[in-house]
Protein backbone atom coordinates (compact mmCIF):
# COMPACT_ATOMS: atom_id res chain seq x y z
CA UNK A 1 0.00 0.00 0.00
CA UNK A 2 2.89 2.36 0.84
CA UNK A 3 4.53 1.74 -2.55
CA UNK A 4 1.24 2.39 -4.30
CA UNK A 5 0.93 5.77 -2.57
CA UNK A 6 4.54 6.60 -3.46
CA UNK A 7 3.87 5.69 -7.08
CA UNK A 8 0.73 7.82 -7.21
CA UNK A 9 2.74 10.72 -5.82
CA UNK A 10 5.42 10.43 -8.50
CA UNK A 11 2.80 10.12 -11.25
CA UNK A 12 0.91 13.20 -10.08
CA UNK A 13 4.14 15.18 -9.81
CA UNK A 14 5.05 14.48 -13.44
CA UNK A 15 1.54 15.25 -14.69
CA UNK A 16 1.36 18.53 -12.76
CA UNK A 17 4.80 19.57 -14.02
CA UNK A 18 3.73 18.83 -17.59
CA UNK A 19 0.59 20.92 -17.16
CA UNK A 20 2.61 23.75 -15.60
CA UNK A 21 5.10 23.89 -18.48
CA UNK A 22 2.25 23.67 -21.01
CA UNK A 23 1.76 27.41 -20.53
CA UNK A 24 4.79 27.96 -22.75
CA UNK A 25 3.16 26.27 -25.76
CA UNK A 26 1.70 28.84 -28.14
CA UNK A 27 2.74 27.66 -31.62
CA UNK A 28 3.68 24.43 -33.38
CA UNK A 29 7.32 25.55 -33.12
CA UNK A 30 6.93 25.63 -29.33
CA UNK A 31 5.46 22.13 -29.34
CA UNK A 32 7.74 20.44 -31.88
CA UNK A 33 11.17 22.08 -31.34
CA UNK A 34 10.81 24.07 -28.08
CA UNK A 35 11.36 27.36 -29.98
CA UNK A 36 14.85 26.02 -30.84
CA UNK A 37 15.91 27.32 -27.45
CA UNK A 38 17.29 24.25 -25.64
CA UNK A 39 20.70 24.94 -24.11
CA UNK A 40 23.26 22.22 -23.41
CA UNK A 41 21.88 21.47 -19.94
CA UNK A 42 18.28 20.90 -21.02
CA UNK A 43 19.44 19.01 -24.12
CA UNK A 44 21.59 16.71 -21.98
CA UNK A 45 18.69 16.12 -19.59
CA UNK A 46 16.11 15.32 -22.25
CA UNK A 47 18.49 13.04 -24.20
CA UNK A 48 19.66 11.20 -21.10
CA UNK A 49 16.09 10.84 -19.87
CA UNK A 50 15.16 9.28 -23.22
CA UNK A 51 18.20 6.99 -23.24
CA UNK A 52 17.91 5.70 -19.67
CA UNK A 53 14.66 3.82 -19.98
CA UNK A 54 13.35 0.27 -19.86
CA UNK A 55 16.26 -1.22 -21.79
CA UNK A 56 18.86 0.56 -19.68
CA UNK A 57 17.26 -0.36 -16.35
CA UNK A 58 14.92 -3.36 -16.18
CA UNK A 59 16.23 -4.87 -19.45
CA UNK A 60 19.96 -4.35 -18.78
CA UNK A 61 19.59 -5.55 -15.18
CA UNK A 62 17.97 -8.71 -16.54
CA UNK A 63 20.88 -9.18 -18.95
CA UNK A 64 23.35 -8.61 -16.10
CA UNK A 65 21.47 -11.21 -14.05
CA UNK A 66 21.68 -13.72 -16.90
CA UNK A 67 25.01 -12.92 -18.61
CA UNK A 68 27.06 -10.83 -16.18
CA UNK A 69 29.58 -8.20 -17.25
CA UNK A 70 28.90 -8.49 -21.00
CA UNK A 71 25.62 -6.66 -20.33
CA UNK A 72 27.75 -3.53 -19.97
CA UNK A 73 27.68 -3.35 -23.75
CA UNK A 74 23.93 -2.76 -23.84
CA UNK A 75 24.13 0.75 -22.37
CA UNK A 76 27.80 1.15 -23.31
CA UNK A 77 26.97 0.80 -27.01
CA UNK A 78 24.41 3.58 -26.64
CA UNK A 79 27.18 5.75 -25.19
CA UNK A 80 29.49 4.96 -28.11
CA UNK A 81 26.76 5.84 -30.62
CA UNK A 82 26.01 9.06 -28.74
CA UNK A 83 29.67 10.15 -28.94
CA UNK A 84 29.55 9.76 -32.72
CA UNK A 85 26.27 11.68 -32.78
CA UNK A 86 27.80 14.50 -30.73
CA UNK A 87 30.72 15.22 -33.04
CA UNK A 88 29.44 14.29 -36.49
CA UNK A 89 25.79 13.73 -37.37
CA UNK A 90 24.26 15.89 -34.61
CA UNK A 91 25.75 19.32 -35.38
CA UNK A 92 25.54 18.69 -39.12
CA UNK A 93 21.86 17.79 -39.22
CA UNK A 94 21.05 20.59 -36.72
CA UNK A 95 22.52 23.09 -39.20
CA UNK A 96 20.25 21.78 -41.96
CA UNK A 97 17.20 21.87 -39.68
CA UNK A 98 18.02 25.42 -38.58
CA UNK A 99 18.50 26.74 -42.11
CA UNK A 100 15.47 25.01 -43.57
CA UNK A 101 13.17 25.35 -40.51
CA UNK A 102 12.70 21.58 -40.23
CA UNK A 103 10.77 20.09 -37.30
CA UNK A 104 11.13 16.32 -37.76
CA UNK A 105 13.37 13.76 -39.40
CA UNK A 106 10.57 13.27 -41.92
CA UNK A 107 10.95 16.94 -42.88
CA UNK A 108 14.66 16.36 -43.40
CA UNK A 109 14.13 13.28 -45.57
CA UNK A 110 11.70 15.13 -47.81
CA UNK A 111 14.06 18.11 -48.09
CA UNK A 112 17.04 15.89 -48.89
CA UNK A 113 15.23 13.32 -51.06
CA UNK A 114 11.47 13.45 -51.72
CA UNK A 115 8.07 12.52 -50.28
CA UNK A 116 8.47 8.92 -51.38
CA UNK A 117 11.47 8.38 -49.08
CA UNK A 118 9.72 10.26 -46.29
CA UNK A 119 6.66 8.02 -46.55
CA UNK A 120 8.60 4.74 -46.66
CA UNK A 121 10.65 5.62 -43.60
CA UNK A 122 7.60 6.97 -41.74
CA UNK A 123 5.73 3.67 -42.08
CA UNK A 124 8.73 1.64 -40.88
CA UNK A 125 9.32 4.11 -38.06
CA UNK A 126 5.75 3.82 -36.79
CA UNK A 127 6.06 0.04 -36.53
CA UNK A 128 9.38 0.21 -34.69
CA UNK A 129 8.34 3.08 -32.42
CA UNK A 130 5.26 1.22 -31.21
CA UNK A 131 7.55 -1.70 -30.29
CA UNK A 132 9.89 0.46 -28.19
CA UNK A 133 6.94 2.22 -26.56
CA UNK A 134 5.61 -1.20 -25.62
CA UNK A 135 8.99 -2.04 -24.10
CA UNK A 136 8.87 0.97 -21.78
CA UNK A 137 5.32 0.24 -20.69
CA UNK A 138 6.13 -3.42 -20.12
CA UNK A 139 8.95 -2.44 -17.76
CA UNK A 140 6.52 -0.27 -15.79
CA UNK A 141 4.15 -3.23 -15.62
CA UNK A 142 6.86 -5.54 -14.19
CA UNK A 143 7.67 -2.97 -11.52
CA UNK A 144 4.04 -2.52 -10.53
CA UNK A 145 3.42 -6.27 -10.55
CA UNK A 146 6.17 -6.90 -8.00
CA UNK A 147 5.72 -3.80 -5.83
CA UNK A 148 1.94 -3.47 -5.59
CA UNK A 149 0.64 -6.72 -7.10
CA UNK A 150 -0.93 -4.99 -10.08
CA UNK A 151 -1.81 -7.01 -13.19
CA UNK A 152 0.35 -6.49 -16.27
CA UNK A 153 -2.41 -4.90 -18.33
CA UNK A 154 -3.15 -2.39 -15.57
CA UNK A 155 0.52 -1.39 -15.29
CA UNK A 156 0.81 -0.90 -19.05
CA UNK A 157 -2.24 1.36 -19.15
CA UNK A 158 -1.11 3.44 -16.16
CA UNK A 159 2.35 4.02 -17.63
CA UNK A 160 0.86 5.01 -20.97
CA UNK A 161 -1.58 7.42 -19.30
CA UNK A 162 1.07 9.28 -17.28
CA UNK A 163 3.53 9.72 -20.18
CA UNK A 164 0.76 10.71 -22.59
CA UNK A 165 -0.76 13.35 -20.31
CA UNK A 166 2.39 15.34 -19.60
CA UNK A 167 3.73 15.00 -23.15
CA UNK A 168 0.51 16.15 -24.80
CA UNK A 169 0.38 19.10 -22.43
CA UNK A 170 3.84 20.59 -22.90
CA UNK A 171 5.41 19.24 -26.10
CA UNK A 172 9.20 19.13 -26.39
CA UNK A 173 9.81 22.20 -24.20
CA UNK A 174 7.67 20.87 -21.36
CA UNK A 175 9.07 17.36 -21.69
CA UNK A 176 12.66 18.64 -21.54
CA UNK A 177 11.96 20.45 -18.26
CA UNK A 178 10.12 17.47 -16.76
CA UNK A 179 13.04 15.30 -17.89
CA UNK A 180 15.48 17.48 -15.94
CA UNK A 181 13.57 16.77 -12.73
CA UNK A 182 13.24 13.09 -13.64
CA UNK A 183 17.00 12.92 -14.13
CA UNK A 184 17.53 14.14 -10.57
CA UNK A 185 15.12 11.49 -9.27
CA UNK A 186 17.03 8.81 -11.20
CA UNK A 187 20.43 9.84 -9.88
CA UNK A 188 19.24 9.83 -6.26
CA UNK A 189 17.25 6.59 -6.56
CA UNK A 190 19.72 4.48 -8.53
CA UNK A 191 22.77 5.85 -6.72
CA UNK A 192 21.38 5.39 -3.22
CA UNK A 193 20.02 1.90 -3.88
CA UNK A 194 23.23 0.68 -5.52
CA UNK A 195 25.46 1.95 -2.69
CA UNK A 196 23.23 0.26 -0.11
CA UNK A 197 23.19 -3.07 -1.94
CA UNK A 198 26.95 -3.01 -2.55
CA UNK A 199 27.62 -2.52 1.14
CA UNK A 200 25.11 -5.24 2.07
CA UNK A 201 26.72 -7.64 -0.45
CA UNK A 202 30.30 -7.12 0.74
CA UNK A 203 31.30 -4.94 -2.19
CA UNK A 204 32.60 -6.18 -5.53
CA UNK A 205 34.74 -8.89 -3.90
CA UNK A 206 31.76 -10.29 -2.04
CA UNK A 207 29.62 -10.41 -5.20
CA UNK A 208 32.39 -12.04 -7.25
CA UNK A 209 33.16 -14.65 -4.63
CA UNK A 210 29.50 -15.66 -4.29
CA UNK A 211 29.07 -16.08 -8.05
CA UNK A 212 32.38 -17.97 -8.47
CA UNK A 213 31.35 -20.41 -5.74
CA UNK A 214 28.49 -21.44 -8.00
CA UNK A 215 30.84 -21.98 -10.93
CA UNK A 216 29.31 -19.15 -12.98
CA UNK A 217 32.67 -17.78 -14.16
CA UNK A 218 31.18 -16.84 -17.56
CA UNK A 219 29.49 -13.94 -15.75
CA UNK A 220 32.88 -12.21 -15.67
CA UNK A 221 33.57 -12.46 -19.40
CA UNK A 222 33.36 -8.83 -20.51
CA UNK A 223 33.17 -9.77 -24.20
CA UNK A 224 30.29 -12.19 -23.68
CA UNK A 225 29.21 -15.03 -25.91
CA UNK A 226 26.37 -15.96 -28.28
CA UNK A 227 23.54 -13.43 -28.41
CA UNK A 228 25.21 -11.57 -25.53
CA UNK A 229 28.46 -10.94 -27.42
CA UNK A 230 29.80 -7.39 -27.28
CA UNK A 231 29.83 -6.95 -31.05
CA UNK A 232 26.16 -7.90 -31.38
CA UNK A 233 25.16 -5.19 -28.94
CA UNK A 234 27.51 -2.69 -30.61
CA UNK A 235 26.16 -3.40 -34.11
CA UNK A 236 22.52 -3.25 -33.05
CA UNK A 237 22.62 -0.33 -30.61
CA UNK A 238 25.40 2.12 -31.52
CA UNK A 239 23.97 3.05 -34.96
CA UNK A 240 20.46 3.37 -33.51
CA UNK A 241 21.67 6.07 -31.13
CA UNK A 242 23.23 7.98 -34.01
CA UNK A 243 20.18 8.14 -36.26
CA UNK A 244 17.18 7.70 -33.93
CA UNK A 245 14.47 10.18 -35.04
CA UNK A 246 13.46 10.75 -31.43
CA UNK A 247 16.97 11.89 -30.51
CA UNK A 248 17.54 13.88 -33.70
CA UNK A 249 14.26 15.74 -33.26
CA UNK A 250 15.29 16.74 -29.76
CA UNK A 251 18.56 18.01 -31.26
CA UNK A 252 16.53 20.14 -33.70
CA UNK A 253 15.38 22.08 -30.63
CA UNK A 254 18.93 23.06 -29.60
CA UNK A 255 19.97 26.70 -29.46
CA UNK A 256 23.25 26.28 -31.38
CA UNK A 257 25.59 23.68 -32.86
CA UNK A 258 27.88 24.21 -29.85
CA UNK A 259 24.99 23.28 -27.55
CA UNK A 260 24.44 20.16 -29.66
CA UNK A 261 28.06 19.05 -29.35
CA UNK A 262 28.26 19.81 -25.65
CA UNK A 263 24.83 18.48 -24.68
CA UNK A 264 25.05 15.24 -26.66
CA UNK A 265 28.65 14.61 -25.56
CA UNK A 266 27.82 15.00 -21.86
CA UNK A 267 24.87 12.65 -22.40
CA UNK A 268 27.27 10.11 -23.99
CA UNK A 269 29.80 10.26 -21.14
CA UNK A 270 27.06 9.85 -18.54
CA UNK A 271 25.64 6.87 -20.46
CA UNK A 272 29.06 5.21 -20.47
CA UNK A 273 29.32 5.79 -16.71
CA UNK A 274 25.76 4.54 -16.10
CA UNK A 275 26.41 1.31 -18.03
CA UNK A 276 27.87 -0.34 -14.94
CA UNK A 277 24.84 0.41 -12.72
CA UNK A 278 22.25 -2.07 -14.08
CA UNK A 279 24.95 -4.74 -14.45
CA UNK A 280 25.82 -4.49 -10.77
CA UNK A 281 22.12 -4.64 -9.90
CA UNK A 282 21.86 -7.78 -12.04
CA UNK A 283 24.86 -9.47 -10.41
CA UNK A 284 23.57 -8.66 -6.92
CA UNK A 285 20.18 -10.14 -7.86
CA UNK A 286 21.93 -13.24 -9.24
CA UNK A 287 23.59 -13.74 -5.85
CA UNK A 288 20.46 -13.18 -3.79
CA UNK A 289 17.75 -14.64 -6.03
CA UNK A 290 19.37 -17.21 -8.37
CA UNK A 291 16.12 -18.90 -9.46
CA UNK A 292 13.96 -16.10 -10.86
CA UNK A 293 11.64 -17.38 -13.57
CA UNK A 294 11.80 -14.09 -15.50
CA UNK A 295 15.18 -12.32 -15.57
CA UNK A 296 13.43 -8.96 -16.04
CA UNK A 297 12.00 -9.27 -12.54
CA UNK A 298 15.53 -8.94 -11.10
CA UNK A 299 15.34 -5.17 -10.56
CA UNK A 300 11.78 -5.09 -9.16
CA UNK A 301 12.62 -8.03 -6.86
CA UNK A 302 15.61 -6.18 -5.42
CA UNK A 303 13.41 -3.15 -4.87
CA UNK A 304 10.75 -4.98 -2.89
CA UNK A 305 12.83 -7.57 -1.02
CA UNK A 306 16.38 -6.25 -0.56
CA UNK A 307 15.90 -2.57 0.33
CA UNK A 308 14.37 -0.75 3.30
CA UNK A 309 11.08 0.96 2.58
CA UNK A 310 12.49 4.50 2.31
CA UNK A 311 15.19 3.45 -0.14
CA UNK A 312 12.83 1.19 -2.06
CA UNK A 313 10.59 4.22 -2.50
CA UNK A 314 13.47 6.22 -3.99
CA UNK A 315 14.36 3.38 -6.36
CA UNK A 316 10.71 2.99 -7.33
CA UNK A 317 10.64 6.68 -8.24
CA UNK A 318 13.85 6.35 -10.25
CA UNK A 319 12.53 3.36 -12.18
CA UNK A 320 9.17 4.96 -12.86
CA UNK A 321 10.87 8.17 -13.99
CA UNK A 322 13.21 6.18 -16.26
CA UNK A 323 10.46 4.28 -18.02
CA UNK A 324 7.98 7.14 -18.50
CA UNK A 325 10.73 9.55 -19.64
CA UNK A 326 11.64 7.20 -22.47
CA UNK A 327 7.98 6.57 -23.20
CA UNK A 328 7.41 10.32 -23.63
CA UNK A 329 10.37 10.47 -26.06
CA UNK A 330 8.81 7.72 -28.16
CA UNK A 331 5.41 9.40 -28.07
CA UNK A 332 7.09 12.59 -29.24
CA UNK A 333 8.78 10.81 -32.13
CA UNK A 334 5.71 8.81 -33.10
CA UNK A 335 2.99 11.45 -32.85
CA UNK A 336 4.97 14.21 -34.56
CA UNK A 337 5.86 11.82 -37.37
CA UNK A 338 2.25 10.75 -37.90
CA UNK A 339 1.03 14.35 -37.96
CA UNK A 340 3.81 15.81 -40.11
CA UNK A 341 4.38 12.80 -42.41
CA UNK A 342 0.75 11.80 -42.91
CA UNK A 343 -1.83 14.29 -41.68
CA UNK A 344 -0.27 17.59 -42.73
CA UNK A 345 1.38 16.13 -45.81
CA UNK A 346 -1.62 14.33 -47.30
CA UNK A 347 -4.81 15.17 -45.41
CA UNK A 348 -4.79 18.85 -44.38
CA UNK A 349 -1.76 20.72 -45.76
CA UNK A 350 -3.24 24.08 -44.80
CA UNK A 351 -3.70 23.22 -41.10
CA UNK A 352 -2.80 26.12 -38.82
CA UNK A 353 -0.76 25.90 -35.59
CA UNK A 354 -3.73 25.35 -33.28
CA UNK A 355 -5.03 22.55 -35.50
CA UNK A 356 -1.62 20.84 -35.71
CA UNK A 357 -1.15 20.89 -31.93
CA UNK A 358 -4.68 19.54 -31.39
CA UNK A 359 -4.19 16.69 -33.88
CA UNK A 360 -0.74 15.86 -32.46
CA UNK A 361 -2.23 15.56 -28.98
CA UNK A 362 -5.01 13.30 -30.23
CA UNK A 363 -2.55 11.12 -32.12
CA UNK A 364 -0.35 10.87 -29.01
CA UNK A 365 -3.31 9.55 -27.01
CA UNK A 366 -4.06 6.96 -29.71
CA UNK A 367 -0.37 5.93 -29.91
CA UNK A 368 -0.18 5.61 -26.12
CA UNK A 369 -3.17 3.28 -26.09
CA UNK A 370 -1.83 1.21 -29.01
CA UNK A 371 1.57 0.90 -27.31
CA UNK A 372 -0.11 -0.30 -24.12
CA UNK A 373 -2.03 -2.99 -26.01
CA UNK A 374 1.17 -4.15 -27.72
CA UNK A 375 2.98 -4.23 -24.36
CA UNK A 376 0.28 -6.49 -22.95
CA UNK A 377 0.86 -8.90 -25.85
CA UNK A 378 4.70 -9.00 -25.97
CA UNK A 379 6.75 -11.12 -23.56
CA UNK A 380 9.96 -9.25 -22.65
CA UNK A 381 11.37 -5.72 -22.70
CA UNK A 382 14.51 -6.76 -24.58
CA UNK A 383 12.43 -8.52 -27.26
CA UNK A 384 10.42 -5.34 -27.86
CA UNK A 385 13.51 -3.11 -27.99
CA UNK A 386 15.34 -5.48 -30.33
CA UNK A 387 12.52 -5.10 -32.87
CA UNK A 388 12.84 -1.31 -32.71
CA UNK A 389 16.63 -1.03 -32.87
CA UNK A 390 16.96 -3.52 -35.72
CA UNK A 391 14.22 -1.90 -37.80
CA UNK A 392 15.46 1.61 -37.08
CA UNK A 393 19.07 0.90 -38.05
CA UNK A 394 18.30 -1.09 -41.18
CA UNK A 395 15.90 1.59 -42.45
CA UNK A 396 17.56 4.87 -41.45
CA UNK A 397 21.33 4.49 -41.08
CA UNK A 398 22.18 4.64 -44.78
CA UNK A 399 19.64 7.35 -45.80
CA UNK A 400 20.68 9.76 -43.05
CA UNK A 401 24.43 9.15 -43.36
CA UNK A 402 24.32 9.41 -47.16
CA UNK A 403 22.07 12.45 -47.01
CA UNK A 404 24.57 14.34 -44.89
CA UNK A 405 27.82 13.20 -46.48
CA UNK A 406 27.18 11.93 -50.04
CA UNK A 407 25.66 14.66 -52.27
CA UNK A 408 25.31 12.30 -55.26
CA UNK A 409 22.76 10.04 -53.58
CA UNK A 410 19.26 10.70 -54.89
CA UNK A 411 15.71 9.77 -53.86
CA UNK A 412 15.38 6.78 -56.19
CA UNK A 413 18.55 5.09 -54.99
CA UNK A 414 17.63 5.78 -51.36
CA UNK A 415 14.15 4.28 -51.71
CA UNK A 416 15.57 1.11 -53.24
CA UNK A 417 18.28 0.96 -50.57
CA UNK A 418 15.79 1.21 -47.70
CA UNK A 419 13.62 -1.56 -49.12
CA UNK A 420 16.59 -3.85 -49.77
CA UNK A 421 18.32 -3.18 -46.45
CA UNK A 422 15.23 -3.80 -44.30
CA UNK A 423 14.10 -6.69 -46.49
CA UNK A 424 17.41 -8.55 -46.26
CA UNK A 425 17.70 -7.91 -42.52
CA UNK A 426 14.29 -9.25 -41.66
CA UNK A 427 14.38 -12.15 -44.10
CA UNK A 428 17.60 -13.39 -42.49
CA UNK A 429 16.22 -12.70 -39.00
CA UNK A 430 13.17 -14.85 -39.75
CA UNK A 431 15.39 -17.51 -41.33
CA UNK A 432 17.43 -17.68 -38.12
CA UNK A 433 14.41 -17.85 -35.86
CA UNK A 434 12.57 -20.50 -37.90
CA UNK A 435 15.57 -22.69 -38.71
CA UNK A 436 15.49 -21.98 -42.45
CA UNK A 437 19.12 -20.81 -42.29
CA UNK A 438 20.30 -24.23 -41.12
CA UNK A 439 21.71 -25.51 -37.81
CA UNK A 440 24.33 -22.76 -37.47
CA UNK A 441 22.10 -19.94 -38.67
CA UNK A 442 23.34 -16.98 -40.70
CA UNK A 443 27.16 -16.70 -40.26
CA UNK A 444 26.88 -13.02 -39.25
CA UNK A 445 24.26 -10.82 -37.65
CA UNK A 446 21.36 -10.27 -40.12
CA UNK A 447 21.63 -6.52 -39.57
CA UNK A 448 25.22 -6.58 -40.86
CA UNK A 449 24.10 -8.28 -44.07
CA UNK A 450 21.18 -5.89 -44.46
CA UNK A 451 23.36 -2.78 -44.13
CA UNK A 452 26.09 -4.31 -46.31
CA UNK A 453 23.74 -5.23 -49.16
CA UNK A 454 21.97 -1.88 -48.88
CA UNK A 455 25.31 -0.06 -48.94
CA UNK A 456 26.45 -1.90 -52.06
CA UNK A 457 23.13 -1.05 -53.72
CA UNK A 458 23.55 2.63 -52.88
CA UNK A 459 27.16 2.64 -54.13
CA UNK A 460 26.10 1.23 -57.49
CA UNK A 461 23.66 4.11 -57.93
CA UNK A 462 26.24 6.69 -56.78
CA UNK A 463 28.89 5.46 -59.22
CA UNK A 464 26.45 5.92 -62.08
CA UNK A 465 25.87 9.60 -61.22
CA UNK A 466 28.47 12.27 -61.90
CA UNK A 467 26.77 15.34 -60.37
CA UNK A 468 25.46 16.22 -56.90
CA UNK A 469 21.68 16.21 -56.50
CA UNK A 470 21.27 18.36 -53.39
CA UNK A 471 21.33 22.15 -52.88
CA UNK A 472 22.96 21.85 -49.44
CA UNK A 473 26.07 19.81 -48.63
CA UNK A 474 26.48 20.67 -44.95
Amino acid sequence: MIYLLILIGYALLMILLGLFFARRVRTSSDFYVARRDLGATLLTATLLAANIGAGSTVGATGLGYQDGLSALWWVGSAGVGSLILAFSVGPRIWSVAQQQNLYTVGDYLEFRYDRRVRSIVAILLWIGALAILAGQLMAIAWILEVTVGMAKWQGCLIGAAVATIYFTAGGLGGVARVNLIQLGIKLIGFGGALLWLLVESGGWNGIRSAIELRGQTAHFNLLGHGSGSWWRYLIMLAPAFIISPGLLQKIFGARSSADVRRGVAINAVLLLAFAVVPVLFGLIAAVRYPHLVNRELAMPTLLIEALPLWLGGLLLGALFAAEVSTADAVLFMLSTSVVRDLYQLRIEPAADDDRLILITRRVAVLCGLTGALLAIWLDTVVAALTIFYTLLTSALLLPIAAGLYLPRVDARSTSVTIIISTGVTFFLEIANRTGLAGPGGVPANPLIWGILVGGVTMCIFVLRRDKPVIPFTG
